[in-house]
């Protein structure tokens, strides 16, 4: 089989935001207390962080972290979370039938930033609280002084505001299992009156407003309509949120599924511009795809979960190998879509359906995901590349011709290097050729390839490297054309530089 592909320097999508290669944190299950936070573990620091989970984020590279929630925080007090940790409450916590202490809250939070390098993504609570609470809690956070909330948070020991830039208002409000649940003009009206305040508190803060929890929501569109006819002066993005899964045990469907997500966001950013058309303004609303994974394997498990106890295993997936080929694909659309997905996070981190696994106690190791996101995250950044693919489709039970090659270029002028990120679906080898116009110069440094005899492969404490890249693909570049071979069902990374 044989696919070419065709990139022009001067054929631009967009500049990547930094902000795409973010993540998500919730109060479920382990992803706080046990996965970011074990005081008493060997590897914990003064603070009670996990520095062994700090070192695995940082080869990640994560650029923001949405926290606290997630359905959690549509039940959620911040204030709960503020404070002396012996005076704070422990509560109920009813998304997801837990018991929070409360012991890790916002100012742990952005501390554990700090200790990351990333930056903080908060969400606010929309469900059971609203208005006062947000204009509240903006105070507390990026208030320099003088009002009550931020001369608590000077009493917390933060003389300085925390200078939260980016806000979401509520989460997936559209969906009936959200706690305080809205209709669409309840919510849209709810969001644009705590824009307002939120603007007033602090004029300089970024908000994304709930956008639909899946474009197969009987909501779809209608919702997105609504709520950016009401919030469209004061937001700055709407948020879509998607996962997948193989319970066909379907490789060449699953492998697919990253077309849904393309079609997702080609008719958000559709009806973005529609409200934008009917406002007559020149200001875009772009999207933060702020939830995104591969999510089934741990869903019949959860099930026989007791409730209300401290950090349950919930969502725990343990990732195969033909997961991370279908993230490095949604990584893929990702980036096609640069030009309007100024923010997107890997849902979630640590411990629930995520890239790094800990065990209380003991070690902590990447999953079979980890790979594509770092790759995506430290070569991904830079200027998008519009190319031209010519290779052969293919029909499945969902969906239709469906490339063989899925392909992206990225290219980084500060260290003028570019970046092919490829993923060949074909359970056989592809000969990839890619003529290069503007890098005829450029040599191939790296080609790094995943690739897995065994689709099921996973990796585990005891065996962490069963699923691990390598370097040793054949990319080369022949006076402007670059050839490889492109394993079976592979992920492959191909760096040029000058």
């Amino acid at each position: 089989m044989r696919s070419i592909m065709y990139i022009n320097k001067k054929f631009v999508i967009d500049k990547v935001d930094d902000r795409l290669f973010g993540s998500f944190i919730e109060h479920l299950g382990r992803a706080v207390y046990t996965g970011i936070y074990e005081p008493g573990h060997p590897k914990a620091d003064e603070n009670g962080f996990r520095k062994d989970v700090i070192d695995l984020i940082k080869e990640l590279n994560v650029s923001i972290v949405r926290y606290p929630g997630g359905n959690f925080v549509s039940g959620y007090n911040w204030e709960d979370g503020v404070g002396p940790k012996e005076d704070r409450p422990k509560k109920l916590e009813l998304a997801w039938q837990s018991l929070e202490p409360n012991e890790f809250g916002t100012n742990e939070f952005i501390e554990w930033c700090k200790k990351v390098n990333t930056e903080p993504m908060m969400s606010l609570n929309l469900g059971t609280r609203g208005i006062d609470e947000a204009r509240n809690f903006v105070e507390y956070c990026n208030h320099p002084g003088g009002g009550y909330y931020a001369e608590l948070r000077k009493k917390h020991g933060y003389e300085e505001p925390h200078d939260i830039k980016v806000w979401c208002l509520g989460n997936e409000m559209d969906g009936p299992w959200q706690i305080g649940h809205k209709t669409t003009k309840e919510y849209a009206r709810l969001a644009e009156e705590t824009a307002k305040v939120m603007k007033l508190v602090d004029p300089n803060v970024s908000l994304v407003a709930c956008g639909s929890s899946g474009w197969h929501i009987p909501t779809f569109g209608e919702w997105e309509a609504t709520v950016l006819e009401h919030t469209y002066d004061y937001v700055d993005y709407i948020s879509l949120h998607a996962y997948y899964d193989n319970y066909e045990n379907n490789i060449e469907n699953f492998l697919a599924k990253s077309l849904d997500m393309d079609s997702y966001i080609k008719s958000a950013i559709a009806t973005c511009d529609y409200i934008k058309g009917r406002k007559k303004t020149n200001k875009t609303i772009n999207i933060s795809f702020d939830e995104w994974n591969v999510w089934f394997h741990s869903r019949e498990a959860d099930k026989k979960v007791e409730p209300w106890q401290i950090a349950p295993p919930l969502l725990e997936d343990v990732y195969t190998f033909e997961d991370s080929l279908l993230v490095g694909l949604m990584l893929i659309t990702l980036l096609k879509h640069a030009d309007r997905v100024k923010i997107a996070c890997l849902a979630q981190l640590v411990n629930v359906i995520a890239p790094i696994m800990t065990r209380k106690g003991g070690g902590a190791w990447r999953q079979t995901i980890f790979y594509p996101f770092m790759h995506a995250s430290n070569f991904g950044r830079g200027t998008v590349l519009q190319p031209v693919i010519l290779t052969d489709k293919y029909d499945t039970k969902d969906f239709k011709e469906v490339p063989f090659v899925d392909s992206i270029p990225v290219f980084n002028e500060g260290k003028n290097e570019l970046t092919i990120f490829a993923v060949n679906r074909a359970q056989e080898k592809m000969e990839f050729e890619c003529e290069l116009k503007g890098f005829e110069d450029y040599s191939v440094i790296e080609h790094i390839v995943l690739e897995n005899d065994d689709l099921k492969a996973v990796n585990t404490e005891e065996n962490p490297d069963n699923v691990k890249p390598h370097n040793n693909g054949n990319a080369k570049n022949d006076d402007g054309k670059v050839k490889a071979d492109l394993s079976p069902l592979s992920w492959n990374v191909i760096r040029l530089a000058k």
